[in-house]
């Protein structure tokens, strides 16, 4: 194992994420991408006290501005499935071009041991997730983190931008320990599958799908309209007219699924239908879908949510 060292070390100033203050902070950059910082610089590097300020630059973004002050540089990075974004300042430009190029430096250099450790190693929990496109690899660096959208048991949703084509994705990333912990591989899997097996314009299109060691990430087509139950509670009652050319992209859209893919959608409801930037139906989460189901057969399996079964199930 590579022995961690101090790759660069100083004064910086930090402004407050809540309190949007400055505070001097005396910083240490980790080869394991660690950054650290604490009120006074420490005496004895080994015998560290706790920082004030921990946090990773692995998967890192750096911007560079002259506001609120010169010479500042902003850090953005994903934390598990968190965005955050840290402000420093320093006196000089020369000063602010060292720091961002040791930064940039530990974090491509974590981004190479990740893919030789991906490359070389099976998944120590067994779930092999495919690029849509084999030979495009893509990472987490090909990507910056605009917005949360939304956050759920197993991970959240994150709105992307591709870098390389200025394109928007919603990026739905998901916690590993957390999908084996509560049994979902099979489900998560099926979702994969489903989403790249399928082609139609009212089914949320996958773009890519790849892992790091710790999380599992889809990227999918971005439906900015929001969910149908948002416009639902919104106008209280739809027009017939309304109702009818939802209706009619819905059922086209599980029919696609049931006579050309074999799959039976389990999981209808609002939340899962979202409309696109021109008010088309784009349904999402295909988790529940069972595959491989042909005319005349029939499931038994108890799933969905309850809200939304019909009563003579739930008895």
């Amino acid at each position: 194992m590579t022995n961690v060292v101090i790759v660069k070390e100083g004064w910086l100033h930090k402004r407050g994420e809540y309190i949007k203050t400055w505070r001097p902070r005396y910083f240490l950059l980790k080869s394991d991408g660690t950054f650290i910082g604490y009120k006074e610089r420490p005496q004895d590097v080994d015998q560290l006290e706790t920082p004030l300020n921990n946090f990773s630059v692995a998967q890192c973004q750096l911007m560079k501005t002259e506001r609120p002050r010169p010479n500042t540089f902003i850090i953005r990075c994903l934390q598990w499935t968190t965005v955050i974004e840290r402000t420093f300042h320093v006196e000089t430009p020369e000063e602010r071009e060292e720091w961002t190029k040791a930064i940039q430096a530990v974090a491509e250099g974590l981004h190479k041991q990740e893919e030789e450790m991906m490359d070389s190693s099976p998944d120590p929990m067994d779930m092999e997730v495919y690029l849509t496109k084999p030979r495009l690899k893509v990472t987490m660096h090909d990507f910056e983190y605009l917005k949360l959208l939304g956050k759920g048991t197993f991970g959240k949703v994150i709105l992307v931008k591709e870098k390389a084509t200025g394109r928007y994705y919603a990026m739905k990333i998901l916690k590993k320990e957390v999908i084996v912990a509560k049994d979902e591989v099979a489900h998560t899997l099926t979702e994969n599958r489903v989403l790249q097996n399928s082609k139609h314009p009212f089914l949320t299109g996958l773009k890519y799908s790849f892992q790091t060691h710790d999380r599992l990430c889809f990227v999918m087509e971005y439906a900015n309209g929001g969910e149908l139950f948002f416009h639902l509670s919104r106008d209280r009652v739809f027009s017939e007219e309304r109702a009818r050319f939802y209706g009619a992209e819905i059922v086209s859209a599980l029919d696609y699924l049931h006579a050309e893919r074999n799959v039976v959608y389990r999981d209808l409801k609002l939340e899962n239908l979202m409309l696109d930037k021109d008010g088309h139906i784009k349904i999402t989460d295909f988790g529940l879908c069972k595959e491989g189901i042909k005319d005349g057969a029939t499931m038994k399996t108890f799933c969905g949510t309850p809200e939304y079964l019909a009563p003579e199930v739930l008895e």
